[in-house]
């Protein structure tokens, strides 16, 4: 699972915690003396609160509150104004923490850097290792995220220009007659076979060597016209095919043009790509499935 800005932050926290106790506590007892946590209690508006066990409960809100607020009685000649400048706005990232409000990757490396800076300052130098490690994480993942931005940034721009050199589809390819004039009806994509007995259709559905002509025969369809030439030449031939078609036009294509060979008989004014009668495709010997024609 990945890591979060505010993932981060919370860690930030817990060691400026582990860092920043003993410190303040030792530095508190050799600047108060023994009475230290009365005079903790007397510093705030309110007591600290306290473990079973008498000791002061320390979170990050009340370690960097006592810094800043006793400064000047106990930590000025410890520390320096860049250190106090650290705490001041270490509290403001502990309070935004508190109140859910969102970090982004540079206001996390921000308050790293400065945690890193600060507990480096209070000799805490295992937890400011810590930090190091975090922030050098999160700026390789910024730098990752980075990087791929500016090769999808690339590779759109060079998708956009080019979609700009593309011509619109009406100035490559000229639809059929009934689709420009709004004539064209999905029924008529399927052949009526009436139709065709009658003369009647449209052109490449009445002449047999328009229909092959506009159309591309298929190894399967090649297959079922030479077994069905064979036949009506008298041929001792499987009589049946077995046609597993997808849609209605699918299905009419085959039995037009089985329609087309018996009716008119006319082996050669089909497609040079036809194979010869003398040499017969073998049908495979095998039961039929789906729609028989």
């Amino acid at each position: 699972m990945a890591i979060t800005n505010r993932d981060r932050i919370q860690r930030c926290l817990d060691e400026l915690h582990d860092g920043l106790a003993p410190f303040i506590e030792q530095n508190l007892k050799t600047g108060w003396g023994a009475n230290w946590v009365q005079r903790l209690d007397q510093s705030g508006q309110y007591p600290v609160r306290k473990n079973n066990d008498g000791t002061v409960h320390w979170d990050s809100q009340l370690l960097l509150k006592t810094m800043f607020n006793n400064w000047n009685e106990v930590f000025r000649d410890i520390l320096g104004h860049a250190e106090r400048s650290y705490v001041s706005e270490l509290r403001e990232v502990r309070n935004n923490f508190a109140h859910e409000k969102p970090f982004s990757s540079d206001d996390t490396l921000r308050a790293l850097d400065t945690a890193q800076r600060l507990l480096s300052a209070v000799s805490a130098q295992d937890q400011a290792k810590n930090l190091e490690s975090m922030r050098a994480e999160l700026m390789r993942t910024v730098f990752q995220e980075q990087a791929r931005q500016q090769t999808r940034k690339k590779t759109l721009t060079l998708k956009t220009e080019s979609d700009s050199r593309l011509k619109p589809w009406r100035d490559v390819v000229t639809p059929h007659k009934d689709v420009a004039s709004g004539r064209y009806q999905q029924a008529e994509f399927a052949a009526d076979l009436a139709q065709v007995y009658r003369g009647e259709g449209e052109a490449e559905y009445r002449d047999p060597e328009e229909f092959f002509r506009r159309t591309y025969l298929t190894q399967g369809l090649t297959h079922l016209l030479t077994g069905a030439l064979q036949r009506l030449s008298g041929e001792a031939v499987i009589p049946w095919w077995s046609c597993r078609p997808t849609s209605s036009a699918a299905r009419s294509t085959p039995c037009w043009r089985c329609f087309t060979c018996s009716v008119t008989c006319l082996p050669l004014s089909l497609p040079a790509s036809m194979p010869c009668l003398g040499n017969p495709v073998s049908p495979r010997s095998r039961r039929p499935t789906g729609q028989c024609w």
